[in-house]
């Protein structure tokens, strides 16, 4: 049986706003995408994840869905989207787009009928709760701060909603909701779609009995023990997944808001989600090799034999890693990039690189409150003002928590904008912008960019890269080590996060004739049983073996 299309997969995902302006209004769009096709097949990834691009008032970013049919128009039009569509498969590119099943707009029509009176046939489509002592029906906290439920005057209720106040909690125990989403899924399945990744998937369903959150002694931060993994949450996405997989090849990945690999595990598998993202891995803020162990054997352990790991270290809602990781060393940044781009895409696992990585793109921080655009960080700057704090800290807590860190233009030019756009964009242009870019990558020796284009094209030809499984997993003083084997082929990946030499083992690691395939610090290599692995180097060879 041939393996899913997915799993032989490199993802790349595109930040609408802030990919391409093709129509010069300083907003990313589908025309900007199309323009920037073969730029993408050039690189070798074969699967785009858009973020939202659904009619929105965007309080936070497109995730605030008032129309989930429409195109908003900062990206065009449905025949821009349709034209898409067919540009990325003719260059056989499959397409998934991020869906927001937990959550409306405020703005969405189906929220202003609920709104409208107690009797509403749409009012059950929400969770609205009376007031308990004259306030909020418990104690639920934002997880954008503050608290999570918001009183409407006209009714005389409270309704819920786990992030911003404009972005409304459906209820998911009403099956005119659920009835309502598969169809939305279905519209876009017969757009050509090739799939969904779903947004804050496990908190869909919260506790019926509404009971107060408690709090962890120590930190004295909520414990969301009442609003996300509850009872029914998998029976829902059974639902949906039983829905879309109707359709062939179609794909499924889940956001799920937990740092649990037990809770993670119960999500994605045979009748669920084809995977689900760990955050585990790739979120620590600053670098560890213990951690990054650790967690790719947890990651092994914990996994049934019918579930895949997903394999990523940025995404919009995290700080870039090379900025994490590079302890404000331009050097060690670099060379930190290329190792954890050549973990990404030899380790088991499907993996998802985020715009802007594979030149190495910096984190942005804004300067003023009035360069943030995140609501995140424009949350976190109103309370620590409320909670008497300056201007001046209210700023740093509020780039603390900012999203925007990751959210500025792609690099593609020295232009004024970058090349992303001929007029001032959305959002600030990141460091560096005028010498990092991808023309200029492209021009480099040895950049990151040349880097992340071999490893995609290593991976693709190499079944033991994309499909394998671990049949050794090791590490030995500051490297990782690992053996993977599929389809008669092996691959070695030794990957030195450390500034010392290491002496691979004499053999045994590979059966067959080692051939070297790849470094980052060296063209070729003689024998494998006396090769030296330099400081900071990743190297993979490759055998043939017999089945």
């Amino acid at each position: 049986m041939e393996a899913p299309w997915w799993k032989s997969a490199v993802f790349y995902e595109i930040y609408m706003p802030s990919f391409c302006d093709g129509n010069g209004d300083g907003i990313g769009d589908f025309a900007g995408i199309v323009s920037k096709l073969d730029e993408l097949r050039e690189l070798g990834v074969d699967g785009l994840w858009l973020t939202p691009f659904y009619l929105s008032p965007k309080v936070d970013n497109g995730y605030d869905i008032a129309d989930y049919t429409a195109i908003d128009p900062d990206y065009g039009t449905m025949e821009d989207f349709e034209a898409f569509i067919r540009e990325a498969h003719a260059r056989g590119m499959k397409v998934i787009v991020d869906l927001v099943l937990n959550h409306t707009s405020a703005e969405h029509p189906w929220f202003r009928e609920s709104r409208s009176s107690r009797t509403n046939p749409k009012r059950d489509w929400y969770i609205w709760k009376d007031p308990v002592n004259g306030g909020p029906p418990n104690n639920w906290e934002s997880f954008f701060g503050g608290p999570a439920w918001e009183f409407d005057e006209a009714t005389g209720q409270y309704y819920y909603h786990a992030f911003a106040k404009e972005q409304v909690d459906l209820n998911w125990t009403h099956p005119h909701v659920r009835t309502a989403m598969k169809e939305v899924m279905g519209f876009w399945l017969d757009k050509g779609i090739d799939g969904f990744r779903l947004d804050v998937i496990n908190f869909l369903k919260v506790s019926g009995a509404f009971p107060d959150n408690p709090y962890d002694a120590a930190t004295g931060e909520q414990q969301h023990a009442h609003d996300k993994d509850q009872v029914g949450v998998l029976d829902a996405i059974a639902e949906i997944c039983a829905y879309v997989h109707e359709r062939e090849g179609a794909f499924m990945v889940g956001e799920v808001g937990s740092e649990d690999m037990d809770v993670l595990r119960r999500y994605s598998g045979t009748g669920l989600l084809d995977v689900v993202f760990n955050f585990n891995l790739g979120s620590q803020e600053t670098f560890s090799l213990d951690r990054l162990d650790t967690e790719l054997r947890k990651m092994e352990e914990v996994h049934a034999s019918d579930q895949v790991p997903t394999l990523f270290f940025s995404s919009h809602d995290m700080p870039r890693h090379i900025s994490r990781f590079g302890e404000c060393n331009p050097e060690l940044e670099e060379k930190r990039a290329k190792l954890i781009a050549a973990l990404m895409l030899t380790a088991k696992g499907v993996p998802f690189l985020y715009y802007g990585d594979e030149i190495g793109m910096r984190d942005f921080v804004a300067e003023t409150i009035e360069d943030m655009r995140d609501v995140q960080g424009l949350t976190a700057y109103r309370l620590a003002l409320a909670n008497g704090q300056s201007s001046e800290e209210a700023l740093r807590a509020a780039n603390a928590k900012c999203r925007d860190k990751s959210r500025t233009p792609m690099q593609w030019t020295d232009d004024t904008y970058g090349g992303f756009s001929a007029v001032e964009p959305w959002i600030g242009m990141g460091p560096q912008h005028r010498v990092l870019n991808v023309r200029a990558e492209k021009q480099r020796p040895g950049s990151i960019y040349a880097f992340y284009r071999e490893l995609i094209a290593l991976r693709r030809r190499h079944p033991a890269l994309h499909a394998g499984d671990y049949a050794r997993l090791e590490r030995r003083e500051d490297t990782l080590l690992y053996v993977k084997r599929a389809a008669g082929e092996e691959a070695l990946v030794a990957i030195n996060f450390g500034a010392k030499p290491l002496a691979l083992p004499s053999g045994g690691l590979l059966a067959g004739k080692p051939r070297f395939a790849l470094s980052n610090c060296r063209e070729s290599a003689g024998n494998i049983a006396s090769f030296i692995l330099r400081p900071y180097e990743a190297a993979v060879w490759v055998s043939e073996i017999n089945q």
